[in-house]
């Protein structure tokens, strides 16, 4: 299948030969799909928790001791799909026409004041011409002005405050972090995942405002930046499936998804990790509500984990399991599996196979996952899903991964009552104090196939199980209703004039 001039590319790249031959025959067999037992839902598998309940997971999460805390922001990649829509615009009026009124384009020109990037010197005064909104899309997009069509979302100015001072995206997370993440000694450490090519802007953007964010806030960050490795790459193929080749013949490959990303959070030697996306932040002063839920999520993770810890000990301590207090400790393992993680055990006669199978359920990963009501934006669906195992847990999917032939998907799909913003917090350390290998706990089997082009030609791209999706597929995994208000995403730049950026 490859060339010598293949194998010395796939090799440079930190691939093998091995890795790309099983990734063109996952093209040809395809993923199976996911058995969607039922959909989560308040009445079971998504915790709807009382006033009370979360004044005791904030004060849990305060009192717990804890083996470091990092945030994880995945900040990959330009932000040339939050501007798509500029672009066609900007193609349209320097082809010598008119966008039309209600187009992205002429309400992004007709509202450039409200944006915190708006400078006068730049943009000058709205004025409603073709000239005008040719002028406001050419100095936000390229290198003209703004340029912010090549940069990454991270760097994009998002909110400007009353007394002057803006902030981008990153810059928020920053804040963030100093509330809700920092350590016992006054750190917040930070892992923010970008592209080699951006390093140097998020590195100006964090000199801009650590000296200032340090002394307001009484805090010592500790910035890790890190790339998603050219090895998680997967190659493309043309649509029958044999790779595919550019202009100079060479083999082309492409970023995996954010599921690559399992790789940068093994490296993560904290405990306790929050995950959160680079262009989900708010205005500051939605801060209060933001930091309130992300403790109610860790201190909910932190409550499981002790209960996990407990019960893998008593276990160490049984000395025989299938005696009479061997089987009632498992069975309040297995009742406390189900009714806190939707974990139903295939039925397993065998006491020690059955003590051997709940000790594997419950020395794994941890994470809590908020979930918000359906309000129709993008995010993956909370599921009950029954696993290769004969068990059943709790898994976030996205929609390419349902069978959409299949009517009890179909329905579950249209049932589902929430969904995830990819807000979740983990716990990475087993009860013992060491470290999970996380490359142990992804369902490979959990990855997708998209339909992508290069150049105007076809191609089908492998994209690996999602950090949040089949990347932890085996984890323990819990979902707690968090606000909608919490879930502030900026996948349009239109989405700035949403109250929550203003």
């Amino acid at each position: 299948m490859f060339e010598e001039k293949d194998i010395r590319q796939i090799e440079e790249r930190g691939s093998s030969v091995k890795t790309v031959e099983e990734q063109v025959e996952r093209f040809k067999k395809g993923f199976p799909w996911m058995k969607i037992v039922a959909p989560a839902t308040p009445e079971r598998g998504i915790q709807v928790l009382t006033a009370a309940e979360e004044e005791a997971a904030e004060k849990y999460y305060e009192r717990a001791g804890v083996n470091g805390k990092c945030k994880f922001v995945p900040a990959s990649g330009a932000a040339s799909r939050m501007f798509k829509d500029l672009f066609s615009g900007l193609e349209t009026l320097r082809s010598g026409s008119d966008v039309a009124p209600d187009s992205s384009a002429a309400r992004f020109a007709a509202a450039i004041r409200e944006f915190a990037f708006y400078d006068k010197e730049l943009f000058g005064e709205p004025e409603d011409t073709p000239d005008y909104r040719k002028t406001v899309l050419e100095r936000t997009l390229t290198g003209e002005g703004l340029n912010y069509g090549a940069k990454p979302k991270g760097v994009i100015k998002f909110h400007r405050y009353g007394d002057g001072e803006v902030r981008t995206a990153f810059a928020e997370h920053l804040v963030e972090a100093q509330n809700y993440m920092r350590n016992s000694d006054g750190t917040a450490n930070i892992v923010v995942t970008i592209s080699p090519e951006h390093r140097r802007l998020f590195e100006e953007a964090y000199e801009a405002v650590r000296d200032i964010y340090e002394k307001r806030y009484g805090v010592k960050y500790n910035i890790t930046f890190t790339y998603q490795d050219k090895a998680t790459d997967t190659v493309a193929v043309d649509v029958e499936n044999r790779p595919f080749r550019t202009e100079t013949d060479s083999l082309l490959f492409r970023p995996a998804g954010h599921g690559a990303l399992i790789y940068n959070l093994n490296n993560i030697k904290e405990e306790v990790v929050s995950i959160k996306n680079i262009d989900n932040v708010a205005n500051e002063r939605l801060l209060p509500v933001t930091a309130k839920y992300k403790k109610v999520l860790l201190g909910k993770c932190l409550e499981l984990r002790d209960r996990i810890f407990g019960y893998l000990r008593e276990l160490d301590a049984c000395t025989d399991i299938c005696s009479e207090e061997g089987q009632a400790l498992c069975g309040r393992i297995e009742s406390f599996l189900d009714r806190e993680l939707c974990i139903r055990l295939p039925e397993i006669s065998d006491c020690r196979e059955k003590a051997d199978m709940l000790r594997r359920k419950l020395n794994r990963p941890i994470r809590v996952c908020g979930m918000v009501k359906n309000q129709g934006e993008p995010g993956g669906g909370p599921f009950v899903i029954a696993g290769k195992d004969g068990s059943t847990s709790l898994q976030i999917l996205e929609s390419v991964q349902i069978n959409m032939s299949d009517e009890h998907a179909r329905a579950a799909l249209s049932s589902a009552t929430h969904f995830n913003p990819v807000d979740l917090v983990c716990c990475l350390h087993d009860y013992k104090g060491q470290p999970f290998n996380l490359l142990e706990h992804v369902d490979h089997d959990a990855g997708f196939i998209s339909s992508k082009s290069y150049q105007g030609r076809e191609l089908k791209a492998l994209e690996l199980p999602g950090l949040w999706n089949g990347s932890m597929s085996d984890w323990n995994t819990m979902f707690v209703e968090v606000p909608l208000d919490t879930f502030n995403p900026v996948k349009v730049v239109l989405d700035l004039l949403r109250p929550a950026h203003q």
